[in-house]
């Protein structure tokens, strides 16, 4: 069967002489497997099309089960900006790879697929990676049954302050109810309020926003240990961001801005 699918490529991975397994996750089929004839050759017509995050219409043969094999490809986007930075890369690579984890093979998620494009596209215009990772990851939790409570107690339903995360519960716990986890550890207000406009809004409506390194370390803390806790999933480009962090206690980055959080839609919230 001949078919045709918008995609982004999720990871690549050589095979035999001169050729590429490529992972593609369409909008219209989800996630599927193409194998690129030639495409490590240097005159390969496949070679730029077949790189990690490159959104391209893809034309394919593909059966009923096995790989699809690449006829031809017409680039959309290269995102050549993420490519260029490693903090960027890095980022994306991780969010590309907790897709291709979530998704299972051919199976249609067009909310997820809009997702992960525009998530690409707001860091290639120089939004902040790690915050559009933090949104990502809220955002895909909740796609696949995992959605964290954010906006009340998740055991009374009570709206009061103060407010502690609860892995084991799932979501923020009021002082009254903390006592059912002794692992829930204090969230300011305003985190959990941030983290539940994270949870509802529309990413490309992400306006400027500088958050402090404490919020943004606990916002890290909330969804690395909700992601550990209620998926399993582990994944290699965590432990490289991992390193990343580390490494920035020695060199810091130079052009993250430091200071006060304004909201998501850039007016004016205090993180």
């Amino acid at each position: 069967m001949l078919g045709r699918a918008e995609g982004i490529v999720l990871r690549t991975q050589d095979y035999g002489e001169g050729n590429k397994i490529i992972t593609v996750f369409t909008l219209e089929l989800g996630k599927i497997g193409v194998m690129a004839r030639g495409a490590r050759k240097t005159k390969s017509r496949f070679g730029a099309i077949t790189q990690p995050f490159i959104h391209a219409l893809f034309f394919f043969h593909m059966g009923t089960t096995g790989l699809a094999s690449l006829n031809q490809a017409d680039l959309i986007q290269s995102f050549t900006s993420i490519r260029g930075d490693l903090y960027k890369t890095s980022y994306a690579g991780y969010m590309t790879e907790l897709t291709d984890r979530f998704c299972e093979d051919r199976q249609s998620n067009p909310v997820l697929f809009r997702l992960l494009l525009e998530s690409l596209k707001q860091i290639e215009q120089g939004k902040d990676e790690e915050i559009i990772t933090r949104i990502f990851e809220i955002k895909i939790l909740s796609m696949y049954g995992f959605k964290p409570i954010l906006n009340n107690c998740v055991i009374c339903q009570n709206g009061r302050e103060p407010w502690f995360f609860s892995v084991q519960e799932g979501g923020i716990v009021c002082d009254s109810c903390r006592r059912r986890d002794p692992y829930a550890f204090l969230l300011p207000e305003n985190i959990a309020r941030l983290l539940y406009t994270f949870q509802t809004m529309d990413i490309a409506q992400l306006g400027e926003i500088k958050i402090r390194e404490t919020t943004r370390s606990l916002l890290k803390r909330v969804t690395y240990e909700f992601i550990d806790a209620h998926t399993g999933v582990r994944l290699k480009t965590r432990r490289f961001l991992e390193q990343l962090d580390a490494l920035e206690q020695y060199i810091p980055r130079k052009e993250r801005q430091h200071g006060d959080a304004t909201d998501a839609s850039g007016s004016g919230s205090d993180c």
